[in-house]
């Protein structure tokens, strides 16, 4: 085992009430054991990132491993796609829920060890393509791993995850957003030939088996089967759906029949009156957004199976480059 250059993507505010200055020389002692060279990249705010990623891709860099939550993931994994490089995961986050659906232990040690032990696979990502959030003419598209919403959730979600870090100041600005928000009319069409109107709250995509406070919206194969699972939380009440997802239920015992839950390859959504909307956690525009799965475009590094486990043939694993053997 030879020593390989790796690009660190360190967050020092993921999670709450870390240590980070003790928590990224941790890190770095256990990649040196592993014989893996960091350069570290620290996340900050107005930090160029993209950039940063793009220098490393020229200069050969082919691992790029974040120790951050699922936001960081999902930035990083959004300018991975398409590209020869592998990224590797160390959760550090509040939920890290990318990290449970694709297997990563949350232990720091053990999630590093898998950059050389375990295997490489492809993996879904999504896109949303919406109008421009400034306003001004044409559309954007972004690229997001684990989840897009449309409606309270995404109205919710600032100050949600500002209370989630800590600043319990924002619950008065959490219970005001979810007391003055009001349904709307929303039309689904799925796949190009069904379509599905209703009144409701929240429409939500993903590309993952997990979201919020790991709330099953998808199969454990959700990040590589081609398909994106929408759920439709038609006529619910706020209050309903808010304990729906704090219950953190499961989508395989849905018992709900005001839940609606669709497989798609693509969904178109528009909401009258035009409700926010956010991919992975990044405020988009308001009130119409299509929505697509582009499969098997990201190589991520996840554990092995368990001995006695059968290999999933959705996997694709490259054993030639395999990260153990460089």
């Amino acid at each position: 085992m030879r020593n390989m250059r790796v690009k660190l993507i360190f967050n020092p505010s993921a999670g709450a009430a870390r240590a980070s200055s003790i928590q990224l020389t941790d890190v770095i002692h256990e990649l040196q054991a592993w014989k893996l060279v960091p350069e570290v990249f620290l996340v900050e705010a107005d930090c160029d990132l993209p950039g940063a990623i793009r220098d490393a891709l020229a200069e050969g860099i082919r691992m790029f491993v974040v120790c951050g939550g699922d936001g960081t993931i999902s930035a990083v994994a959004g300018i991975l796609a398409d590209s020869r490089a592998t990224l590797g995961i160390i959760p550090s986050g509040t939920q890290n829920n990318t990290a449970l659906s694709l297997g990563i232990p949350d232990d720091i040690p053990a999630a590093i060890s898998i950059l050389r032990t375990g295997r490489r696979i492809k993996v879904d990502t999504g896109v949303a393509t919406s109008r421009r959030p400034d306003g001004g003419d044409g559309e954007i598209s972004t690229p997001f791993l684990e989840l897009c919403s449309v409606g309270l959730i995404s109205t919710l979600f600032p100050s949600t995850d500002d209370v989630q870090h800590g600043n319990l100041a924002r619950v008065g600005d959490f219970v005001t957003a979810l007391v003055s928000s009001p349904p709307a009319e929303m039309h689904l069409v799925l796949d190009g030939k069904q379509d599905v109107r209703a009144l409701g709250h929240v429409v939500l995509v993903s590309n993952m088996p997990y979201f919020g406070r790991h709330y099953k919206i998808g199969p454990d194969n959700a990040y590589h089967d081609g398909l994106l699972d929408v759920l439709f939380f038609a006529d619910l009440s706020k209050l309903d759906l808010v304990d729906f997802v704090l219950r953190g239920a499961n989508i395989d015992n849905l018992e709900d029949p005001r839940i609606q839950h669709y497989r798609v390859h693509r969904v178109e959504i528009d909401t009258q009156p035009a409700m926010p909307i956010m991919a992975d956690g990044n405020a988009l525009s308001e009130g119409r957004v299509r929505l697509e799965v582009r499969r098997r475009v990201l190589t991520v590094m996840v554990g092995k199976p368990a001995p006695g486990d059968l290999p999933d043939p959705n996997a694709i694993i490259d054993a030639d480059t395999d990260a153990a053997t460089e």
